[in-house]
């Protein structure tokens, strides 16, 4: 189930991006607060927190406190993310494209070698090096990184979605 719900939201916030809204919410499992954690550390949200069903006030976000997590509340609980637009370019979204690698029957893993390549922008088949911009997300034995982040730590894992201006 934990691969299912990255894939939708990785079409849900290229959706919400398109729309041009700045406040979304995911599901709260572990794999979205892992991929939207790094997203949020590469700089392509705004911020992230968890709660209700009714949005936090944007106003007071760097303030806001999520009520205490329960037994009878975690089915209800979502992740609020904040998506982020260049103040130029007409507001063009900073995430203008983010696909799924992993999908649910087709899990894809990458080692070091091949990290280092994409990383460098060449080829590893069958993905393409990643261009000015872009970042790659994987989910590895050290939690969920960039794919510099993996690098730096040495440790190769599942592609779980690429994201770009």
């Amino acid at each position: 189930m934990g691969i299912s719900n990255v894939v939708n939201m990785c079409s849900h916030l290229q959706n919400a991006s398109r729309a041009r809204l700045g406040l979304t919410s995911v599901p709260h499992t572990k794999y979205n607060l892992g991929v939207a954690l790094a997203l949020h550390r590469a700089g392509f949200l705004s911020f992230v927190t968890r709660g209700g069903t009714h949005p936090p006030d944007p106003a007071s976000i760097g303030t806001f406190e999520p009520e205490p997590l329960t037994t009878a509340n975690v089915a209800k609980q979502r992740l609020w993310l904040g998506l982020k637009y260049n103040a130029g370019d007409g507001g063009s979204p900073v995430m203008g494209r983010i696909t799924s690698i992993t999908t649910p029957k087709r899990p894809v893993t990458a080692k070091l070698k091949e990290l280092e390549r994409l990383a460098r922008g060449l080829d590893a088949h069958p993905h393409r090096g990643l261009n000015l911009g872009e970042c790659l997300i994987l989910t590895t034995s050290g939690g969920t990184l960039e794919i510099r982040e993996a690098i730096e730590r040495k440790l190769g894992g599942l592609l779980l979605c690429r994201v770009g201006p």
